[in-house]
This record gives C-alpha cells, structure tokens and sequence, in this order.
C-alpha cells in the first residue's frame, strides 16, 4: 500500500487530509471522529482578537464598578474560579481535544495586533496545543494606512508570537495581497513554520426590504481550489515554510493536486460539513485506489512535481498558461 505519511512544521502526519476550521473542530467528541475516518490533524475554530478586547474590558470594568463610591465595592468582584468566558474556554476547549485524540491539534488565532497575542499564544502551547495558526484577517479601511504599513505589522506580529513559543506557528494568508510571493518571503524569513494558502472573506449581504447588512455565509466551491494551487506551485522550493492549501478541496483528486503544486497538507471544511465526516475516509481510500494505479509508493515523492520550482521565470508561465486557456476557448466557439 501507498504511503500517505507527510511532515508538516515538524510535526509527523498520518496523511496529507487535516480539516480546517470549522463547527466541526469544536467539540472533542467531533474531533475523535474525525481521528476514527482518518482525518491526520485538526485546526480548532478561531480564538478572535475581539474575544480578548471584550474580555478584558468585561473584566475590568466588573472589577471597578463601585470602586470609588462604597468600601463593600470588593463584594462585585467576580468569582475568578468561575470566570470561564472567551479564551479561558478556548483553552479548555485545546486541554479536552488533546486528551481525547492523538493525532495533532492546531490552536487558532485570528487578529492583527500583536496586543494579548504574544501572552495568549503561550497560554495555547501551555494547554498542549502541537501548533498555532494565525489567521490574518482584517478588512482595512483607514486610507491613510498603506500597504507596507500593513505588510509590517503582520510580520512584526508573526515575529513576537514566534519568539515566545516553541511549538509551530503556521500563517493564513490573503490573497490580496500586491505581491503575493513577497509577503511569503517576508513571512518566511519571519519565522513562519508554514503558509496556509488562502483565507476565504465571508462578505455580509446587503437587505434592501429591511435596509440591514446580514451575515451570510456559502461554502467552498471546487473552482476556488485553482488559484491556491496556481500559489502552492509558484512558492514550492522559495520558501523554507512547509505549504498548506484551504479552500476548495472536496475530493481525493484535489488533495493529489496540492501535493503535485508543492504543498504538504490539503485542509478540507465545506466537503466534510456536506458529506458528514465519514467522507474523509472515502477521501482517503480514493487518494490509495490512484496511487496504486499510478504506481505512487508515497505522497512525499509527488509533493511539487508540478511547482514552477525548475521554471527561472513563474511569470512567463503563467501567462503562456493564461494565453493558452483564452485561445482554447476561442477554438470550440468555431
């Protein structure tokens, strides 16, 4: 049989499959299900920067409220042996899952300052997280902000939330960003373990009847897979960083591809919450039916076979590629 065994930031997986976050990933009973059909590694749903600033002003003002007014203030304070809202749960939410199931657990943080990061990223790994993942999402609106402004803060944060743990750091990129191959350079050399490539933005609708933004939320289509493995194949050999692909992987076909462009996992979410969890194991089992067929004795020996890794110049690739799609269209209109 096939290998499936793959490194990711240092950590030894059973196979390239690991769901991404997700409801899915919220519960230690879920999770150990997912370990039963297969799946190598799960990324917990995201601790947000806002959980820790609503926190903390919670917090402090219960602690004040009355303070200056009555000497009996202290009799408001908070039960701490209670206190078990936001990241406190979170942390417990880590502590359960790594008890309940033996293949790795990434922690998630998503936020964009390096405000409480640094001292939360330490509680994480202290919880028995195997690594973090930070997803950089932010919508910028301030105009007089620029891109270099932006692009610095990210690496200055992925830089202080390394130097103060030990376990991996994986990054979530955008892809937004002007230059896509540069931030992963600059992320890199900051100390980024590996690059999740992309971030899916849930865009609200606009309510016209009701004059309301609501939130909606769609799942993964598989034609969103293509730009993220078009990524993976450009960044494959230029980047120290292991690669990750999220966004668009629905079958066993697709994890193959993100191992041929370059990267070391395929996380799979909208897939597994249309199918139920026990279609990783169908994931699985297709990927070893092709392997054998394609006399593949491991997924190590695909992994980049189709970068740009041995091209001097991705560019000139990707737009003979490009020119190449536009003149095939044109020849079945004739």
């Amino acid at each position: 049989m096939p290998d499936l065994s793959v490194p990711y930031m240092g950590l030894a997986l059973k196979n390239p499959l690991v769901a991404s976050s997700s409801p899915l990933t919220e519960s230690p009973d879920s999770i150990r299900r997912m370990e039963d059909m297969g799946i190598a590694a799960v990324v917990l749903p995201s601790l947000f920067e806002e959980q820790l600033q609503i926190e903390s002003a919670a917090l402090d003002e219960d602690l004040w409220r009355g303070a200056e007014e009555f000497a009996e203030a202290t009799t408001y304070l908070p039960d701490l042996s209670r206190y078990n809202t936001g990241p406190d749960g979170y942390l417990e939410l880590v502590r359960r899952s790594k008890h309940a199931v033996a293949i790795p657990v990434i922690a998630s943080l998503n936020g964009v300052t390096p405000s409480g990061w640094v001292r939360y990223a330490k509680h994480i790994e202290q919880a028995g997280a195997d690594a973090i993942e930070l997803n950089l999402y932010t919508l910028e609106t301030d105009p007089l902000r620029t891109g270099e402004e932006i692009e610095e803060s990210y690496c200055d944060l992925v830089g202080q939330v390394k130097s103060s743990v030990r376990i991996p750091v994986a990054v979530k990129l955008s892809p937004n960003f002007s230059s896509i191959a540069n931030m992963a350079k600059r992320l890199d050399r900051a100390g980024a373990d590996a690059l999740v490539l992309f971030n899916r933005f849930y865009q609200p609708e606009f309510d016209i009847e009701a004059l309301e933004v609501v939130p909606r939320l769609h799942l993964s289509q598989p034609h969103e897979l293509l730009p993220r493995l078009h990524w993976a194949a450009i960044l494959h050999g230029h980047v120290k960083a292991n690669l990750a692909v999220t966004g668009g992987v629905h079958s066993a076909v697709d994890v193959l591809k993100c191992m041929m462009a370059g990267a070391n996992v395929a996380m799979m979410t909208s897939a597994l919450l249309e199918n139920g969890v026990r279609f990783a194991h169908r994931v699985l089992a297709d990927m070893d039916q092709w392997m054998e067929e394609h006399e593949y004795a491991s997924v190590k020996q695909m992994i980049g076979s189709m970068s740009h890794r041995s091209v001097p110049d991705p560019r000139a690739l990707e737009r003979g590629n490009y020119m190449k799609v536009l003149s095939s269209y044109a020849l079945r209109l004739r």
